[in-house]
């Protein structure tokens, strides 16, 4: 004997699945009628029915605002086997094709093709270590590929990131607080020292203050007394406006991308106002 909640939720799909047939209806009739791709050849044909598709994929993503549904289904798998797609055709015309195939393959002289084989040997047996890794009987010779590939981006990335991210940081934050020593009396409290000086100088002191704070904060090898939880207070104070601001420039990104989808429905797909 069947259940109530089965009989509600049976009665809930199909009414579901008669709502997203019949907008799938609305959309198609819609489509024809702003785009009417019979009777184009050519670019514009192509034009169209891009705009068809790209329209009804872009609504078939916002139904994900509802709920889960099958159309949401069938565009989600049909973005991550593009994607793939996409990326293996990548793979192969500016990295295979370019460093092995036309190499080895197309060398115009031999003296080029032993070059080729000195050169890329070894990436290419590593490679297809990598490859390996897709038989769990033979994936062990996979680790060492792996191995090389993260021992050597470590050994480079701890060099690049120190430079770039501690020593330019450092320099660009200590440069203001040089300039305000360097700069006379003379030319204090005009235009230009407010604007080239004082204003760089409490934005540096500010990072200084934050970075300080921020690091003791995360300090937990001693306790902190009075004194190191009022400059813990204040490194939360700096971190939550960090996350703050973070938070902010991501929900502008998601929002531009929204404002950019809604403008193509709008002037693309519908052709309001044209």
């Amino acid at each position: 004997m069947a259940e109530p909640n089965d009989n509600v939720s049976s009665v809930r799909k199909a009414i579901e699945l008669a709502v997203l047939l019949a907008l799938l209806g609305v959309f198609v009739a819609v489509s024809l009628f702003r785009q009417w791709p019979f009777g184009l050849k050519g670019v514009a044909l192509a034009k169209s029915i891009g705009t068809i598709i790209a329209a009804g994929l872009t609504l078939v993503m916002f139904s994900f605002l509802y709920r889960d549904n099958p159309l949401f289904k069938v565009a989600e798998n049909l973005y991550v086997g593009v994607a793939l797609g996409y990326g293996a055709v990548l793979t192969w015309r500016m990295a295979l094709r370019e460093e092995v195939y036309k190499p080895l393959f197309m060398a115009p002289t031999t003296e080029a093709l032993y070059a080729a084989l000195l050169h890329r040997t070894v990436p290419i047996i590593l490679g297809i270590l990598l490859v390996m890794r897709i038989s769990r009987k033979h994936a062990w010779p996979s680790r060492y590929a792996y191995g090389l590939i993260v021992g050597w981006n470590a050994g480079v990335g701890i060099s690049l990131r120190t430079h770039t991210y501690v020593l330019r940081q450092l320099h660009a934050a200590i440069a203001p607080l040089q300039a305000a020593v360097a700069t006379g009396s003379a030319a204090a409290l005009t235009g230009p020292w407010f604007l080239d000086v004082f204003f760089p100088f409490v934005a540096a002191l500010a990072v200084l203050i934050g970075t300080v704070a921020v690091l003791f904060y995360f300090f937990f090898s001693v306790e902190h007394g009075p004194a190191g939880k009022a400059v813990s207070k204040v490194g939360i104070w700096f971190l939550m406006v960090s996350f703050g601001a973070s938070f902010g420039n991501t929900l502008m990104a998601r929002l531009s991308l929204l404002i950019g989808r809604v403008q193509f429905l709008l002037d693309d797909w519908l052709m309001i106002g044209k």
